[in-house]
């Protein structure tokens, strides 16, 4: 499992977002968490602006499919996408994880609802 660290621009944007990452079953959950500030540098200019994180919950396997649909969706010509796997998660959630963003190949024949 990772824990995914991306932020936007609006607590509308990182919603919108992660629904729909969610309906695609890329990820099992997001907790969003406005009132980030960020300060960075970029095309030469220091910024200091106001920020909503995400952290999105997918398992190992999924990321790759997670990175290039979240670079598709991500409003941010250079989006923040940094995957951290936890040291230690209970192994209950963990599973949740898995089950709720199924590969294609393991999705077929599952139609059971998922927790959401």
């Amino acid at each position: 499992m990772y824990l995914v660290f991306s932020t936007f621009p609006t607590e509308e944007k990182a919603t919108e977002i992660s629904r729909q990452l969610v309906a695609e079953r890329l990820i099992a959950c997001a907790s969003i968490l406005p009132g980030v500030r960020s300060v960075y540098r970029w095309e030469g200019a220091v910024h200091n602006e106001s920020e909503v994180l995400a952290i999105l919950k997918c398992p190992s396997r999924g990321f790759p499919a997670l990175q290039k649909r979240l670079r598709e969706l991500h409003p941010y010509d250079l989006p923040e996408i940094v995957a951290v796997k936890p040291g230690a998660a209970l192994p209950d959630y963990v599973a949740w994880v898995r089950e709720s963003c199924p590969t294609k190949s393991s999705a077929r024949g599952s139609r059971g609802a998922t927790q959401a």
